[in-house]
């Protein structure tokens, strides 16, 4: 089967990609799986997710001094009857760990987005140690992992983590690859 001529690359000519909107898609599964809490320590890997859900007045979306507190925020909400989502970077993660006992002795769910430093191309030498351990502290604490590394997969996977989740009363997160969010030089 022939390609159409709008498929074909012009000799000479550069043709860029379209670039997919992975904050977009989150969102968009967020909204699908009812998720009205969202709380966040500010990240510049989430930024445009956070605006996004600020953009709605049916999601409420709270801004944290440190990431454990997220996670009674969203057990909280649970038990009011609301579906949440924690974002955070993967230096956060080690501040969770305490916490991260409560959803799982009370088998409640829990939802987390992590853009994960200290990988692809990072230019900060202190966030490097973390970024290889939250991996490992997570699963540590029974949290099942999903990771995207491309802007293509972000939608499925957070779409899968969050039925996890909410469906089995599991805790789950989704790694943001520092390759899909850029590495940031200093």
């Amino acid at each position: 089967m022939a390609s159409s001529p709008l498929q074909r690359p012009i000799p000479g000519e550069t043709t860029i990609a379209p670039q997919i909107d992975w904050p977009a898609a989150i969102f968009d599964v967020l909204r699908e799986k009812g998720v009205t809490q969202v709380c966040h320590v500010p990240d510049a890997g989430h930024d445009r997710l956070i605006k996004l859900c600020n953009g709605h007045n049916d999601m409420s979306v709270t801004t944290l001094t440190t990431e454990e507190e997220g996670v009674g925020l969203l057990a909280g909400a649970w038990l009011g009857g609301q579906r949440g989502v924690l974002l955070m970077q993967s230096s956060g993660v080690g501040n969770t760990i305490n916490a991260l006992a409560l959803p799982a002795a009370c088998r409640m769910p829990l939802l987390t987005i992590v853009s994960m430093r200290g990988e692809w191309g990072e230019g900060n030498p202190w966030q490097v140690p973390a970024g290889r351990g939250a991996p490992k502290a997570l699963e540590a604490m029974g949290v099942a992992l999903y990771r995207a590394d491309s802007a293509e997969e972000v939608g499925a996977t957070v779409d899968a983590a969050a039925r996890i989740a909410f469906n089995t009363n599991s805790q789950t997160a989704v790694l943001l690859s520092q390759r899909l969010i850029g590495a940031k030089s200093f």
